[in-house]
């Protein structure tokens, strides 16, 4: 055998071993069943009647999406910015939204940045799921 073929044959298994590897060590991108540590409390803060208005390219916005882990995809989250991340979307003109994060409850009250779980809880009535230490 030709050694060109044979480096060529070993570079292809080298980069199919790495995408093997990529894929056992990332989990195959597949999400983990179960639910998520915060999930009972994201449905009770929708359930409520707080919503969370953001823009995807918000940092302080996904910081307080973070904070809710896996649950974050429970959140009653509107997104305001379009698309192009250049104007902000209708439904959040009419709400008179003018920093992300805010926070909207209920009674009317709004919070703007980033807010700690412990004073969501309080503003709605929503309980903190206890860690297990």
């Amino acid at each position: 055998m030709d050694n060109n073929v044979k480096i060529f044959i070993s570079v292809i298994g080298i980069l199919i071993l790495g995408v093997i590897t990529t894929v056992v060590v990332r989990g195959g991108g597949v999400a983990t069943s179960g639910p998520g540590e915060y999930d009972s409390f994201a449905q009770c803060l929708a359930e409520k009647g707080a919503v969370f208005y953001g823009a995807f390219w918000c940092p302080h916005c996904n910081a307080q999406k973070k904070m809710f882990g896996s649950s974050q995809k429970l959140l009653p989250y509107v997104e305001c910015s379009t698309a192009d991340g250049k104007a902000q979307t209708q439904a959040c003109i009419e709400k008179n939204v003018a920093s992300y994060p805010t926070w909207e409850f209920a009674d009317g009250t709004r919070l703007s940045g980033e807010i700690p779980l412990a004073t969501l809880a309080e503003k709605t009535g929503c309980a903190l799921p206890v860690k297990a230490e």
